[in-house]
């Protein structure tokens, strides 16, 4: 080959390498809230999640049949720590096109942390990376949050399975109820300056706050979040929420060198364990409440955007397959006339869409 033909394909190689790059730096990514928290007697010994007892006044519903949701699984009740069923909330997560699933994140000696090893196992083999999304714990603060991510790191961070961004090779975690903390709290960690900062450490990540109200702009411009997200998907119920206000929330993040991630659910029905919540109620629509919040996601351009829920069945926001059921005194709602894994293939559609537009 000729001298000039080997710099010209080295050239093109470079083109090719360089285009590959910010393909990989620019692709956008879908997540999803997963909730490892429910546990069934005969897996675990004792149920988890299914049971609810209302205010620790022993109403509520027992499990079994009568649980603590307005939907029934299809898959019935189910351990999370049960690596069959495990494997297969990971086969329906990679077919629905979710990059990545965010664990419900109480602390490592919480009982949900002794199904992280199995989730990490499934998601591995199905080709689904794993995040975490840290709750507010009795005691959390700036400087607790800290310590877990520096234990999750130590822990999983060289799992193959560990969610990264591809760009930057940063964990990313979401703070749930991050106004619990103030401003001084988490700039202390989270700003570069701080006297606790984590930014010059291996342990840097990126943080998402939740953004819940209207005037929360001086929080996240100083606190040191990186991010922000809305997790909430009862449009009535928030001003985060309500995607009529995410122009602005995108507009202000864009100006701020911030990252919002706004989050889509199919409905949101909270009634059997808060009755008294019947205001945040949001009928699926025969899943027009879910596309309409992906058109409305998609069209202020986010860099990621995440589904509220595959799992959380008190809350209603599962996209996971519900089935009709029946128990005494109680008719669960389900999916019809749509098929009980609807929602699957709807975020497969929309998700194609998001990352491909």
């Amino acid at each position: 080959m000729k001298k000039n033909q080997i710099l010209l394909s080295a050239a093109l190689l470079l083109l090719l390498i360089t285009a590959f790059q910010k393909s990989q730096a620019a692709r956008k990514r879908v997540f999803c809230f997963y909730y490892n928290w429910y546990q069934t007697p005969a897996f675990d010994g004792t149920d988890q999640h299914w049971s609810h007892w209302n205010n620790g006044d022993k109403k509520g519903y027992p499990g079994g049949d009568n649980i603590g949701s307005n939907f029934f699984p299809s898959l019935g009740n189910y351990s999370t720590k049960d690596p069959v069923l495990i494997g297969k909330h990971m086969v329906m997560i990679k077919k629905a096109g979710i990059d990545a699933i965010f664990l419900t994140y109480w602390g490592k000696d919480h009982f949900t942390a002794e199904s992280i090893p199995v989730i990490f196992a499934e998601a591995q083999k199905a080709g689904v990376q794993v995040g975490f999304q840290i709750e507010p714990y009795g005691a959390r603060s700036p400087l607790t949050v800290k310590a877990d991510v520096k234990y999750i790191i130590d822990t999983w961070g060289k799992h193959p399975a560990f969610y990264r961004a591809e760009d930057t090779k940063k964990p990313l975690f979401f703070v749930y109820d991050s106004y619990l903390s103030k401003v001084p709290e988490w700039a202390e960690v989270l700003n570069a300056e701080g006297s606790q900062s984590i930014r010059k450490t291996p342990y840097n990540s990126d943080f998402m706050g939740l953004w819940v109200n209207s005037n929360e702009q001086e929080f996240f411009k100083t606190s040191g979040f990186d991010g922000f997200y809305t997790y909430f998907v009862s449009k009535v119920f928030r001003y985060g929420s309500d995607p009529k206000n995410w122009a602005d929330m995108q507009q202000w993040a864009i100006q701020n060198k911030k990252q919002f991630i706004p989050c889509v659910g199919p409905g949101y029905i909270d009634e059997r364990i808060r009755p008294e919540n019947a205001i945040n109620t949001q009928n699926r629509d025969n899943g027009k409440y879910y596309d309409d919040y992906w058109k409305k996601a998609i069209a202020v351009k986010p860099s990621a955007i995440a589904i509220t829920s595959f799992n959380e069945w008190h809350e209603g926001t599962q996209i996971e397959p519900a089935k009709p059921y029946k128990t005494t005194g109680f008719t669960y709602l389900d999916y019809k006339p749509l098929a009980d894994d609807y929602y699957l293939v709807r975020t497969k559609y929309w998700s194609s869409r998001f990352v491909n537009k």
